[in-house]
Parts: C-alpha cells; structure tokens; sequence
C-alpha cells in the first residue's frame, strides 16, 4: 500500500486532507457542471468520487448558487515595507540601500577613531556590508593591510590614462583639473587606442593610498608595488551610507595634509565630498572579487538581488 510505510497518525492526518480535498471537488464539479452531472445521473455514470445521486445535485446544486453568487475573495498580497524586509525581497530602493547602510555603520563607528579599527568592529562592519551589497570586502587580503581603514579622505585631481591624455578628453569634473604627472602606478593605458570601458572606469574611480608609509614598503616594495596597483577596493562614507568600488590608481596623500586617502573627482561626487572642504571621513577595504564580478562605481544595490527597475 502506498502509505504503508507512515506512522498512523501521519497517514490518518493525510487520508483526511485527501478526503476533504475529494469532497470540495466533488461538490465543486456538481456545482460548476451542473448539466453535465445531471447527464452523468440520467445515464447512471459515475466519475471517481462523483456521486451523482439526486439528493447531491440537490445540495450541491444550492450549495453552487450561494458560492457562485457570494463574491470572490482574494487575499491581497502586500507588498514589504520594513526596509530589511524590502532588502531580502529585492525591492529596495537605491536611497534606501544608502540609509540602512548608513544606520548600520553609524553605531559601529560612534568610538573608534581615524587609523585601523578594533577587530571585533572590523568584522561586524564586513558583516554588514556583505548583509546589504552582498559583496565580500576585508580590511586585510593575502595578509596585506594598509595603515589606515578609517581616514581622511581628500578630493583629487583627474590623472593622465595615456600619453598625451589631456583634461578635455575626460567627460565629468573638469573643475578638478589635471594632474602635471602621473599616478603612482603610471599610465592606465600604453595609448589611447589601448583604451577600455574597463580603463576609463579605473581613472574614473580611483583612490590614492599610503603605501609609502606601511612597514613593510621598504622591503617588499617590488612585491607590493605589483599587488596594489589597480586593486579593487570598497569606499564608503558612513554618513550617508554611499559607497563605491574604485581601483588603487595612485600614491598619497602626504602625512602632512592630514589625509589618508585621495579619491577621484568622480568617486567624490558620488560620496558627496566633493563640495564645500572636498573631503570627509570614509571607510577604505579591500574587495575579495577574485572573478572581476564587482562593477566599478557606485554600489547602490545588492548585487545577489539586482537592481530594482526604477519606474
């Protein structure tokens, strides 16, 4: 027997669901095919379950006017208005992302202070940040950490992508200028020619960190050199939640400007640092995105769910 092998209780509990289930069809058809039962009776037909005697088309007959006449209800599904809610569901909004963001960095960072973060902090923060992006990001990679996560973070002039690279052929900032020499890890690209999407989005958003001023720079600077440049990294301005993935494009700031960071025009505005002093307190962490799935730019969505199709 099919439900030989379940406990009793289970197998009565199943046998009754089936039997009301049985029962709801039967008087459903009768109700619904009036005709068609009353022609099963006439011929003495019967279908599985279907009792087609006169005594169930009475009833079921009744029992069809009063459903088909009370009205049809459907339960109204609505649509999730707690913001956590709208994250998991994929619905969130990209200033909406910003704001939970924001609420999430804000306690964590009410009594550290610039330089790098207690661990325990360190680790909630990474938490939160994989909780609404969905990206993995660390303040330490391969062992390797800079002296700063939390800094000071200064507004940046636009850097030469190639020889001959001038301010005109940049399309956004142009109030920010051009710097006379080149980033800390040269040209971006050989030529224009040799020019990507992908290139035009590293000068786009790229961040400058001090290297120079880590322990190990002296003696491992080869090695170092060759792992910071162009490595993608996660910039987030606590105080209103933005956060954008850039590139490590230069060398800086010097101690003696009270910053730690440099970013890009571009990467400035979308923090919204880049009026009025053009700079503020950020968070700076290494992104661990070994397969290239993370954009270069703004982050204002969960990159597991999407982005949500503004109307």
């Amino acid at each position: 027997m099919v439900f030989s092998s379940l406990p009793l209780t289970k197998f009565e509990r199943l046998k009754g669901k089936l039997h009301h289930h049985r029962k709801r069809a039967r008087v459903a058809f009768v109700a619904r095919h009036q005709k068609a039962a009353t022609w099963l009776a006439e011929k003495q037909l019967m279908l599985p379950g279907v009792q087609a005697s006169t005594k169930l088309l009475t009833s079921a007959s009744l029992f069809g006017t009063l459903l088909l006449a009370a009205p049809q209800f459907q339960p109204k599904i609505l649509p999730p208005t707690n913001v956590e809610e709208k994250l998991e569901a994929g619905v969130i909004s990209a200033s909406e992302v910003n704001s939970l963001l924001e609420n999430k960095m804000t306690p964590l960072l009410a009594d550290q202070s610039i330089g790098f973060l207690d661990s325990a902090v360190q680790t909630r923060i990474c938490a939160a940040i994989k909780e609404v992006l969905d990206v993995k990001s660390c303040f330490t990679l391969d062992g390797i950490r800079l002296n700063h996560a939390y800094g000071w973070m200064g507004y940046e002039q636009h850097l030469q992508r190639f020889p001959g690279d001038t301010l005109d052929q940049h399309d956004e900032e142009l109030v920010a200028g051009i710097a006379p020499g080149l980033g800390g890890w040269g040209y971006f690209a050989n030529s224009r020619a040799a020019m990507t999407p992908e290139i035009v989005l590293r000068e786009k958003y790229y961040v400058a960190v001090q290297t120079l001023y880590m322990p190990e720079w002296n003696t491992r600077t080869k090695e170092l050199v060759d792992w910071f440049r162009f490595r993608k990294v996660l910039v987030i301005n606590p105080e209103n939640g933005k956060a954008v993935v850039g590139v490590v494009g230069d060398a800086g700031p010097a101690d003696w400007t009270g910053k730690q960071f440099g970013g890009s025009p571009e990467l400035m505005k979308e923090l919204d640092l880049h009026l009025g002093p053009r700079k503020g307190e950020v968070l700076l962490l290494f992104l661990d995105d070994q397969e290239n799935k993370v954009p270069l730019g703004p982050l204002d969505y969960n990159l597991g769910k999407g982005k949500l199709e503004e109307a």
